[in-house]
C-alpha cells in the first residue's frame, strides 16, 4: 500500500512512522507549504492518502485528490460544514473515502455502547444527560468532533432531551471523552481515555488498508461492521 501522506505534523508523523507495520510505505510526503502544486501534480505512485492536516485545508484537499481518482482517509476534525458539498464531490468523481473525527478502534466501540445507553434512558424522563471531553490546550476545535459525533450518536439512538456538552483544554491530554446519565438517586458515567496518540495513527493505517478499491463515503462505523 503507497501512501500520499497530506499533513506532516504530529498525527502524520506517526503514520509515517509505523506505516511499515501495516505493508504500507510513505510514496510522497504534502506539507502546508506545497499542498496546492503538490495535489494538481500525478498520482500515479500512490494507491491512498491519509489526510491529518487541519479544518480549513480539506474542502482545498479532497476535490483535488477526487480529480485524480485517491481514495482518502480523512482524520482531520472541524470540517463537516463543508461534508454534504464534499460528499457530493466523492459521488460525482467515484472515488472512496472513510471520514471520522476518531480513528481509535476503541473509541468507535464505546460509541456503539454509548448508543444503546442512550437509547435505554431515552425513557426514563427522570435522567439527564451529559457528555464532557478533555483534549490537550493546542487542539482548536471545541467540542472535539468526536464529542459531537457521540452527541449525534445519543439524538439517533433516540434521546430527544437537551445533552449537555462540555470542553477542557489544558496541558497534553491525547483525549477523554466521557458520558454521564443521571437520575434522581443514581448516576451512570461511561469514560474512554486515550493513553497513547498513535492509536490514531494505526486505527487510520487500518481504515486506509480497508478503503483499498472501495466507492463511496465511509465511516468507522461502516469499517467495524463491514469488515469484508
Amino acid at each position: 500500500m503507497r501512501v500520499l501522506l497530506v499533513g506532516h505534523g504530529r498525527m502524520g508523523k506517526l503514520v509515517e512512522a509505523l506505516a511499515p507495520e501495516y505493508q504500507a510505505s510513505i510514496a510522497r510526503v504534502i506539507t502546508r507549504e506545497d499542498a496546492d502544486s503538490s495535489l494538481r501534480a500525478e498520482l500515479n505512485d500512490v494507491d491512498i492518502a491519509i489526510d491529518f492536516t487541519v479544518a480549513d485545508a480539506v474542502p482545498r484537499n479532497l476535490p483535488l485528490l477526487a480529480e485524480r481518482g485517491v481514495n482518502v482517509v480523512i482524520g482531520t476534525s472541524g470540517w463537516t460544514a463543508h461534508e454534504p458539498e464534499l460528499r457530493r464531490v466523492v459521488e460525482r468523481s467515484n472515488i472512496g473515502v472513510l471520514a471520522a473525527p476518531n480513528f481509535s478502534l476503541g473509541l468507535n466501540v464505546f460509541q456503539l455502547i454509548v448508543e444503546e445507553a442512550a437509547r435505554r434512558f431515552a425513557p426514563h424522563e427522570g435522567f439527564g444527560a451529559w457528555i464532557h471531553e478533555l483534549h490537550h490546550a493546542t487542539k482548536k476545535d471545541a467540542p472535539s468532533g468526536t464529542a459531537l459525533q457521540l452527541h449525534n450518536a445519543m439524538e439517533q439512538a433516540g434521546y430527544r432531551r437537551r445533552i449537555d456538552v462540555a470542553s477542557t483544554r489544558a496541558g497534553s491530554i491525547p483525549g477523554i471523552h466521557t458520558v454521564g446519565f443521571d437520575g434522581p438517586a443514581d448516576t451512570v458515567t461511561l469514560t474512554h481515555s486515550v493513553r497513547d496518540r498513535a492509536v490514531f495513527a494505526r486505527g487510520a493505517l487500518e481504515a486506509a488498508r480497508w478503503l483499498q478499491g472501495k466507492r463511496g463515503w465511509f465511516t468507522m462505523r461502516d469499517f467495524l461492521t463491514k469488515r469484508v
